[in-house]
């Protein structure tokens, strides 16, 4: 498993003397190179600046990659009308678009806030691109939630809408936590992918809960924002008080336990 703060992280510095050149189509494509494995070519600036400005398009590459994942596990429920075989490959697909970026995180936070008793070992144990037993049950448990719980919500006919939020919301919520904790460790992708401002930030989370309104409506909406809420408060505090700040391991954590507390929120709400 290559941790998400290894040092073969795809972002670099061009140079500070190279002018920046910026849209939001841009930032879309960035974010895109960044976030998944699809291939975008014309994109190899990956600047902490130009990073730090791309995520208020975060919340658009979830839903263009859970919208790619949706498509065979579509097809899958269109032949067999079972709804758990819908969420293995749904999830199946999310993995390969993403590469695990995020489980790999989730996994790295588990073995190093479990393993280790200093903030430096933590720290070692969460580069290390071995999986220990902590992550390993961190892993199993996110995934059978997961499962779980978009087999309930295809039960009531919402397993595509909540796979579509759980992805938008998700990925508004690890920016949120890199503006609010410094990086723990002076290298890494939290250091190379720079402090957003307030106003990106806020975009993201605001395009987010419109798509979210647009998708599942208004009670369901604010279940999901307050859940999120929760999600990125408990993440955060946790990260803050283990390791002193936010690391790539704990933005991929972010986002899977995101999806977890919208998920719960979603189907309590059913």
């Amino acid at each position: 498993m290559q941790s998400a703060d290894s040092s073969g992280q795809s972002t670099h510095d061009t140079g500070a003397d190279v002018p920046i050149t910026v849209s939001p189509i841009s930032d879309f494509w960035r974010a895109s190179a960044l976030l998944s494995r699809v291939p975008v070519r014309g994109i190899d600036d990956f600047r902490a600046e130009l990073i730090a400005r791309s995520v208020w398009s975060w919340p658009l590459v979830g839903l263009l990659l859970a919208g790619f994942a949706l498509l065979p596990a579509m097809l899958v429920y269109t032949l067999t009308a079972n709804t758990l075989i819908f969420a293995i490959v749904a999830l199946a697909g999310m993995v390969l678009l993403t590469g695990s970026m995020h489980e790999d995180g989730m996994a790295d936070c588990a073995d190093g806030f479990g393993g280790g008793f200093e903030r430096a070992r933590k720290l070692e144990i969460m580069r290390d691109s071995h999986i220990g037993t902590y992550g390993v049950v961190a892993l199993i448990l996110c995934f059978g939630l997961r499962l779980i719980l978009l087999s309930a919500a295809g039960d009531a006919g919402q397993a595509a809408i909540l796979f579509l939020v759980m992805a938008i919301v998700s990925r508004a919520a690890m920016p949120v936590v890199m503006h609010v904790l410094p990086p723990a460790r002076a290298d890494g992708l939290s250091q190379g992918a720079g402090r957003p401002n307030l106003m990106m930030v806020g975009l993201g989370v605001s395009l987010a809960a419109i798509l979210a309104l647009v998708l599942s409506g208004v009670l369901a909406t604010l279940a999901i924002l307050l859940s999120g809420i929760l999600a990125v408060g408990l993440v955060a505090l946790v990260a803050k008080w283990q390791i002193g700040g936010q690391t790539g391991d704990v933005l991929g954590a972010t986002q899977i336990m995101t999806e977890l507390f919208i998920g719960i929120a979603f189907i309590a709400i059913l």
